[in-house]
């Protein structure tokens, strides 16, 4: 197959704005490889050379699918809600019991969280303030859906009696203690994530262990 063997010989990067077939992989490139940088040395100390450099790209070729880096800083944080959003919706729309709900939530929370390559919801965690007020104004809506699953999740459980001492901060206090994970929560320190989420319940709600 000698088209293949030259189609898969590796090209020099070309000065100037990237071939039509290499845009969206490499804008996907771009937004990971930010949010890598983003998450390890934090928005404001990453430049637009450090992700043009990961990339491996010219840094001009950086401009042609986004034009500052607020702008990728925003679709970094959409896209993490976006996926997130899309994994809790289907946990939702399970025929689940409230207990058994929310315990599929908190896993999933924590796997979006610690995963060793998901970088995405730890920028939106840290670098929230960042954002400019418009950007914060279009992903709101996304926010305000992810927050709305727990809401009816959690109502649910207060209903069920299963709660033994529901409060009315439940979902605050609950993200609370499961975003602060990112701080401590080390792979292979005794407690994968779906140990960490059964421990994270019996916490929540105030159970002994079974």
């Amino acid at each position: 197959m000698p088209d293949a063997a030259v189609h898969d010989a590796p090209s020099p990067k070309k000065r100037g704005r990237p071939h039509k077939g290499e845009s969206g992989g490499l804008r996907a490139e771009l937004i990971e490889k930010s949010a890598q940088l983003f998450r390890v040395k934090g928005y404001e100390s990453t430049t637009v050379r450090d992700i043009a450099a990961a990339a491996g790209i010219q840094a001009g070729s950086w401009f042609y699918h986004f034009k500052t880096k607020q702008d990728i800083l925003e679709a970094i944080m959409e896209q993490g809600l976006l996926r997130s959003l899309a994994e809790i919706e289907a946990i939702a729309s399970e025929p689940l019991s409230p207990v058994e709900m929310l315990h599929r939530l908190v896993e999933a929370h924590l796997h979006t969280l610690l995963a060793p390559d998901h970088h995405f919801i730890a920028v939106l965690l840290y670098e929230w303030r960042s954002l400019d007020e418009s950007s914060r104004l279009r992903l709101v809506a996304l926010k305000d859906r992810y927050e709305a699953v727990w809401d009816r999740a959690i109502a649910a459980l207060h209903h069920s009696g299963d709660w033994a001492m529901p409060s009315q901060f439940d979902r605050l206090l609950i993200f609370g203690a499961l975003n602060w994970t990112v701080q401590w929560y080390k792979p292979g320190s005794g407690a994968d994530v779906p140990e960490l989420a059964r421990q994270a319940m019996r916490f929540i709600l105030r159970t002994p262990a079974s």
